[in-house]
């Protein structure tokens, strides 16, 4: 075995309550937290749940609730004068993926000089950030336990992936109680954004043997239970299950990347403001399509995590299961179609080359055992629009 780095996050509390069990560890933050979350937060008591625990602590707090779209660089502006104005000594995230990443990156902006897109890519940020508190909302991203932030830069129209061990939280608080009011549609397309964390970083170039099991814990965990927390979004076990299967795909492609999907999500929410997690799910089953005979071994054993013992069927045949599999859980959970969402088909096909362009860009293709040409890329996203 080849030597491995694998990063995590120093303290992970989750289940129910465990907001309520990391009131030490917020003690040890900081003085005084800038709280980055959105609108709804507020409207759902959570935000005075988080303000309840600090005080409880001693802690002060001051809020930057704007984040109410996908993190824009205007946000990560905002949030550090805030925070400079403030006088924050540490940040503290609550929502979905938005607020969570917008959090990473203005950790990153207080202590480096620059605009936020001077840190685009991987690896590129000099000095370490504020101390960071992850608390998701939503079963999807993964970002309280990951390195990364996409932050769409206005200037260029683009969604921009900075990854940095030094932009990840400290401390994650995972308590699935705060999930139990997100709608059904949100609940499915977050949903299907972490199986496609899960399924790119097992079926990635870069995959590692600890975060092969995450990321087929999270599959079986998620394909068993993505179904029942759609159907009845008050079903704490569902909803627990969830929550833990997205949080162990984000440490699985935290450590082992993602691919295909990812590289082509991110210029479809740029150009067509899609929402991540559904830009993934309409992606996920024709990019599996194109990548499943670059690594059918891989695909088989997502195959087995899903369900099926497959002891009649070749490795190949096992491999398609698994996109069978993909495309049904999509179709029961009423994954919408880009054009539900306002996409103009003519438009969307006029953007295809720059799209293409844009993904292969990223990084992220290549690290598909099947690696995709250009035109492969343009082939992919014609078939979903």
């Amino acid at each position: 075995m080849e030597a491995n780095l694998f990063l995590s996050v120093p303290e992970i509390f989750y289940g129910e309550g465990a907001l309520q069990k990391s009131q030490k560890s917020l003690a040890e933050m900081g003085k005084k937290a800038l709280i980055v979350t959105d609108k709804v937060m507020a409207e759902h008591d959570y935000l005075h749940e988080v303000k309840t625990s600090l005080e409880r602590v001693g802690v002060d707090y001051a809020v930057y609730q704007e984040v109410n779209t996908e993190p824009k660089d205007i946000h990560v502006k905002n949030g550090s004068e805030i925070y400079r104005d403030e006088n924050c000594d540490f940040l503290l995230s609550l929502g979905g993926g938005s607020p969570l990443d917008t959090m990473k990156a203005i950790g990153a902006a207080l202590n480096n000089s620059g605009h936020i897109r001077e840190y685009e890519g991987l690896g590129l940020i000099d000095n370490p950030s504020p101390p960071l508190v992850a608390i998701p909302t939503t079963a999807g991203t993964g970002s309280e336990v990951t390195q990364f932030t996409i932050i769409h830069d206005t200037r260029d129209d683009v969604k921009m992936l900075i990854g940095d061990a030094k932009i990840m939280p400290d401390v994650a608080i995972v308590d699935p109680t705060f999930t139990l009011t997100v709608p059904e549609e949100i609940t499915a397309a977050t949903g299907i954004d972490a199986l496609t964390h899960a399924v790119e970083a097992y079926t990635s170039r870069n995959h590692q043997p600890i975060a092969d099991n995450f990321a087929l814990s999270a599959i079986e965990r998620i394909s068993d239970n993505l179904r029942i927390a759609c159907r009845d979004g008050r079903d704490i076990e569902a909803r627990s299950q969830m929550m833990l299967g997205a949080m162990e795909a984000g440490m699985s492609f935290n450590n082992s990347s993602v691919t295909i999907v990812h590289g082509m999500s991110r210029p479809i929410g740029a150009l067509f403001h899609i929402p991540h997690g559904l830009s993934n799910a309409v992606l996920l089953e024709e990019c599996m399509k194109f990548s499943v005979e670059g690594s059918p071994e891989r695909f088989a054993d997502v195959a087995r995590a899903m369900g099926f013992q497959g002891e009649d069927l070749t490795t190949e045949q096992l491999a398609q299961k698994s996109v069978e599999a993909i495309g049904e859980l999509c179709q029961d959970i009423k994954i919408p179609d880009l054009k539900d969402h306002g996409v103009d088909r003519e438009d969307f096909l006029e953007k295809i080359d720059k799209m293409a362009e844009d993904a292969l860009a990223s990084g992220s293709p290549a690290n598909t055992f099947k690696k995709p040409e250009k035109e492969d890329l343009k082939e992919i996203y014609k078939q979903v629009v």
